[in-house]
């Protein structure tokens, strides 16, 4: 009785993610059931909701509550913003359910961040209310609801689709789902919905209506991506993790400047082994049910510029934001009122909210390379719109992955970044060779790039990727003595990450090669072969358990 109330009941440590021998056992259970219902499309959608909802629970409480709300006023948004005939009134309903679904999103995401930075700048004392649990409280008892904002598991996935949902129903993409247990189906799935991909409801939610359906090469190409999301989780992810990155990256002062620069080059691989490694799962668990969920990462780390890199990486969030927010800017032909009142709402949130004061100085010589470049250059004014575009959606999208002054700089980086790069690849010489030293060149410079905005996204604290980046500056300290002894100290921790960057920087060939050999083993073969991974893999388990990066998120 003991064990099957911690079965059905909510521990902050007891999450059934991917990582946990608990998931996989209720997944076995969850497929022979589905065996028996998945011809009935109704009965099927009922089971998909219930099941996920359970699952939510399980990772994040009462918060389930939040997500049944969800579904059920975006179910009506649909049907709502279906039925109206007037642009102008499907224009009024897409605002109003963007305004809810931001709303929860900001009131649990950013309360504390916002209410923080207010009261350093007008110094004040007001405290952040959670109306919501005084309200459950009031109701179910004192206790019930925890009072301190809790961030709920998956919020900034699950928002954004409840958005698309609404608005490719409004751009006749997609016509509303038949019933509320196929929306719940499709926000609820729970392969995603605690860390993504963000899935479209355009792409997903066809996909309900269709037959069930495996080939012995699906079943074989979905084994495969299982197995690959498991290593990278375990071994590239969690072991150089706990073994090396998080030793030097929580005592840098310890350790040569040099030494935090390998800790960095090591957690680009453990981002992506443990994000890539989710969505891997995520896809070839869906693959068995007779799902296809869209590829979220296109091995990134092969990018030669970081436009090409933002196109390889987190596909999912990259594609939302470009069609949901940049192209309805204007994107990189214009921009209208929505352009200036979103710069004007960042410069007046980074200068007030955030006090970077510098940013008058900046804000001032923008502006008049603006005037002086829209006189003499008629056309120069749709690249003053792009670059604003770009660089609002990459402060937004640093934004979204948390509430911290560290991701808007990040964000901001790399949308910088991005308006150079648009303007250098004009007048580069390089842009169109082909020349193999050019090509690694053009990898190595982005891949440090993309490693050195990191260093805010690793860190937590203000200030924390500063004192760093002056550590390294200032005690890089190489010698070849201290290289030889750290390469000793952490051995088999740099065999992994040289195996990672050498099987991530293979040719696709090459890594369809091996997957179609193991689709061609009869199944004993192939279910031996997987038992042999699986207990190899769990060798590198380590008794610190590391939930998923974007788990946050």
């Amino acid at each position: 009785m003991e064990r099957i109330y911690e079965i059905f009941s909510f521990a902050i440590t007891d999450r059934m993610v991917f990582n946990r021998l608990d998931f996989w056992l209720f997944f076995l259970a969850f497929m022979l059931i589905f065996s028996v219902l998945h011809k009935q499309q109704l009965v099927r959608s009922i089971f998909f909701t219930v099941v996920s909802l359970f699952l939510y629970f399980k990772t994040s409480g009462l918060f389930v509550l939040l997500l049944g709300g969800s579904i059920i006023l975006n179910f009506f948004f649909g049907k709502w913003v279906f039925k109206i005939e007037k642009e102008r009134g499907k224009k009024w309903i897409i605002a109003l359910a963007a305004i809810f679904n931001l709303f929860f999103l900001a009131f649990f995401k950013y309360a504390y961040f916002f209410t923080d930075s207010y009261n350093q700048l007008f110094q004040t004392k007001y405290e952040v209310i959670n109306w919501f649990a005084q309200f459950g409280n009031g109701f179910f008892g004192k206790g019930f609801f925890e009072t301190k904002i809790l961030l709920p598991a998956g919020v900034s996935f699950f928002t954004f689709q409840s958005i698309s949902y609404v608005v490719d129903i409004k751009r006749k993409e997609i016509e509303p789902v038949k019933n509320i247990f196929d929306y719940g189906f499709y926000v609820t799935y729970f392969p995603h919905v605690i860390m993504g991909p963000i899935v479209r409801a355009r792409d997903f939610i066809p996909q309900i209506y269709q037959p069930y359906s495996l080939t012995k090469d699906q079943f074989s190409s979905s084994v495969i991506l299982i197995v690959k999301g498991l290593i990278k989780k375990i071994i590239l992810a969690d072991y150089i993790a706990v073994h090396f990155i998080d030793k030097i990256v929580d005592s840098p002062e310890a350790y040569p400047g040099f030494v935090s620069v390998l800790a960095m080059w090591g957690y680009s691989l453990q981002i992506y082994g443990d994000f890539s490694g989710y969505t891997d799962i995520a896809i070839g668990i869906s693959r068995l049910m007779g799902f296809e969920l869209l590829p979220n990462f296109n091995s990134p780390y092969k990018a030669n510029s970081v436009a090409d890199f933002w196109r390889r990486w987190h596909k999912s969030l990259g594609s939302w934001l470009r069609d949901y927010l940049y192209i309805p800017l204007g994107g990189n032909k214009s921009g209208g009122w929505g352009t200036y009142l979103a710069t004007t709402f960042i410069f007046i949130f980074l200068f007030f909210i955030l006090q970077w004061y510098e940013l008058i100085y900046i804000y001032g010589i923008l502006m008049g390379i603006y005037l002086i470049g829209s006189l003499i250059f008629p056309s120069f004014k749709r690249y003053v719109h792009r670059d604003l575009n770009l660089l609002i959606t990459m402060i937004i999208g640093g934004l979204w992955h948390g509430a911290s002054e560290n991701f808007i700089i990040w964000g901001a980086m790399n949308g910088i970044a991005l308006v150079i790069y648009n303007y250098w690849k004009k007048i580069s010489p390089y842009e169109n060779k082909s020349w193999l030293i050019i090509h690694f060149w053009k990898i190595f410079l982005t891949f440090n790039f993309i490693t050195f905005t990191r260093i805010w996204f690793r860190l937590d604290e203000e200030g924390e990727p500063i004192a760093m980046i002056n550590h390294i500056w200032n005690h890089f300290d190489f010698q070849w003595e201290i290289f030889v002894k750290v390469l000793e100290t952490y051995q088999s921790v740099f065999w992994i990450i040289l195996f990672g960057f050498i099987f991530h920087w293979l040719p696709e060939r090459t890594k369809k090669w091996y997957e179609t050999l193991f689709a061609k083993f009869p199944m004993p073969l192939q279910a031996i072969t997987v038992a042999v991974i699986v207990i190899v893999i769990y060798q590198a388990v380590s008794d610190t358990f590391k939930p998923f990066v974007y788990f946050q998120f």
